[in-house]
This record gives C-alpha cells, structure tokens and sequence, in this order.
C-alpha cells in the first residue's frame, strides 16, 4: 500500500499527460480522417460519373438550367414547400448520392463535396448547396449559394475563407464541367441579411457562405466570385498575404502549453506529497 502511494504523483502525471496529449491530437486527427472520407466520397462521386453516357449529362444539364431559368421569374426564397424540395432534391443528382459536384480552392486548401441542401448532417461533412438558390451551371442570370462551417475539431472545412481577398479564385467542379470563379466581394452580415444572395440580371456568382468571427458566428462571411473563364493558371494564383499554416506547424503553440500546465500540476503535486510524507 505504501509503495502505491509513492507512485501516486508518477501515476497522475503520467494519466494527465495522455490525456493532454489525446485533447492535442484530436483535431488534426479527426480533421486528416474526415479529409480521406470528403476525398473518397469526391472520388466515388467521379468514378459513378463515368457510368453517365452523353444522353444522361445532356439531361442533367437541360432540367438544370430549366430550373435556374424558373427562378429567375420568382422572389428569391430559401424555405421550399415539400413539393419544391423534392423538385430540387431531384435536380442535377447525377449519381443519386446527393453530391452536385465539388469545391476546390487551391491558396486555402479546400477541397469538398457539395450536397443538396444545407442540414446539419450535410454541413458536417461538406459544403451546402442552399435551396432557392440557381445551380451552378455556368449561365448567366445565376447565383449559386454554397454555405460550409468553420472551426468545427472534427474538420477543418471552410476554417480558412476569411483569409480570401479579392482577385482569388476557386473552381467548381460539376458532372463534366469546371468552371472558374474570381472574387469580387467579401461581406460581413447579420444572418437574416440576405439582399445580395439574390439573382443578378446577366450576371453568373457563386457566393460562399460562413459564420464570422471565428467561434462566435454572431454574423456571415460571404465571399462572392464572378465568372471567369477557366484555365490550369486560373488555380495557381495564391497571394502572398493569404499564408496558410497546416496544423504540424500550428499544433506545437497550442501543445506546448499544454504539456507546461501539466509539467507544473505534476511538480506541485510532488512537491505536497513530499511535504505531507515529512
């Protein structure tokens, strides 16, 4: 019993310092696990459109852009009736997954799918396409509302959107289609501000949505881009004032301290233990 207690102060320190070092790790392993699944669900969603004939892409396509010309004759409305969801739910679903296409922005290293509809089951694993809103479909008279989260500890997702500036650019990818987007507008709003999501005449946007300011998500980020043509360079422009930082480099800042509180507890527990023994 007695030598059970001379162990007790290694035993704490040794249990609080797995713990500490499992609450350190979680995030970037949870975010490099559920990085594989968005990349294999890109991937499948890829494979499955290789079973598409021209027939099938040539069909999507129509009621697509049928769908985005209907909107253009009615108020913008983000609440279907369940009849208008299963319309839209049926709509540019090639593969019958629920994944219109996928997301790449090359400077911030996002690369997502996107479902239908924007439901807390969508959001934690991708992006959100919002309902109401045109699919993309590289036409004029279209906005395209894509809506992600930031600063989940599972997955890293649209985290690093505010490091975007104007002049950036982020590619689409729908069925067999890629099409390009340059950003030309960056606002802060409360969430029921939804005046600029509207459809602009002979205008093709697509505006990424996110909650701001990191961990508070009191208001919305958009970033809104506008059509431009698609090209290999178009992905490779990367200002040099939107530095990313993975999170290796990110992990010893918050680790460190960690391992120091605990360092500390341990030297405070030992030195009591040695006290009382006197």
């Amino acid at each position: 019993m007695g030598k059970l207690k001379k162990q007790l102060p290694t035993i704490f320190f040794v249990v609080v310092l797995i713990v500490g070092i499992c609450i350190m790790s979680y995030p970037s392993v949870s975010n490099y696990i559920n990085s594989k699944h968005q990349s294999k669900a890109i991937k499948d969603y890829t494979e499955a459109l290789e079973n598409l004939t021209a027939e099938d892409y040539t069909a999507f396509w129509k009621a697509a852009k049928e769908y985005n010309e209907m909107l253009t004759t009615k108020v913008t409305n983000f609440n279907l009736s369940d009849e208008e969801m299963e319309e839209y739910n049926n709509t540019l679903n090639p593969t019958g997954t629920g994944i219109m296409g996928y997301l790449e922005i090359e400077n911030i290293g996002v690369n997502l799918p996107i479902y239908h509809g924007t439901e807390e089951s969508v959001l934690a694993i991708g992006i959100g396409h919002i309902p109401g809103t045109s699919f993309p479909t590289g036409t004029e008279s279209t906005h395209t509302v894509l809506s992600g989260h930031r600063g989940l500890p599972s997955s890293k997702l649209l985290t690093d959107l505010d490091q975007m500036i104007e002049g950036d650019t982020f590619l689409l990818h729908i069925m067999d289609q890629t099409f390009a987007y340059q950003v030309d507008q960056i606002n802060i709003v409360l969430p029921e501000e939804t005046e600029t999501l509207g459809i602009y005449d002979g205008e093709d946007y697509v505006t990424l949505v996110t909650c701001t300011p990191y961990g508070v998500n009191t208001h919305r980020l958009l970033v809104r881009g506008k059509r431009v043509d698609y090209n290999e360079e178009t992905k490779l422009i990367v200002p040099a004032d939107a530095t990313k930082y993975s999170n290796l480099l990110i992990a010893p800042f918050i680790g460190i301290p960690i391992l120091l509180i605990i360092f500390i507890i341990f030297m405070v527990m030992t030195s009591r233990y040695v006290r009382e023994k006197r």
